[in-house]
């Protein structure tokens, strides 16, 4: 896949990443994720069972600004490698439908799933995040291209977590 990464604004660096557990394990377990929206003045990390974590935004060290892309971040680490890869790597895409977004200019934000997937309420489509953000259930989309999530670029090492996408 020679062009997985969208080309949409994305920034967004938080550190120390273990001391958001939702964060946390989404980064260091396969096949856990979460998503992480911008809420006033603070970061909610939230997992598909609801429990939340976050960070406010003033107290961040070295905090340096964020874009939050279209509807902010969902974040983890697949629960198997990507074709032609040894091990998996920690994913971020946008947490927007993105079927939604370019076909009827809308913004739904998606609703995470066990079993690392995301739905989308409006056109009930089910993105599956351990395949690279590949449409698996398309019911009710009436014939149109089922797109793949939007992808962001990402490091994770020495407990920061950095999306920077240009």
């Amino acid at each position: 896949m020679s062009n997985k990464y969208c080309n949409l604004q994305a920034r967004f660096s938080f550190s120390p990443v273990n001391s958001i557990s939702q964060l946390y394990s989404s980064c260091e377990s396969m096949g856990e994720w979460c998503t992480v929206v911008a809420d006033g003045k603070r970061f909610l990390f939230t997992k598909p069972d609801g429990s939340q974590g976050f960070a406010n935004q003033l107290q961040m060290q070295g905090y340096s600004g964020f874009y939050m892309g279209i509807s902010g971040f969902i974040v983890g680490l697949p629960n198997i490698p990507e074709l032609g890869e040894m091990q998996s790597v920690v994913t971020c895409y946008d947490l927007v439908c993105r079927n939604c977004w370019e076909y009827r200019t809308i913004a739904p934000r998606l609703t995470l799933q066990e079993g690392g997937y995301a739905y989308c309420r409006r056109c009930q489509l089910t993105y599956d995040l351990n395949n690279t953000g590949q449409v698996s259930h398309a019911a009710g989309t009436q014939g149109e291209a089922n797109k793949p999530l939007y992808r962001y670029r990402v490091y994770y090492g020495n407990n920061t977590l950095n999306i920077n996408n240009p």
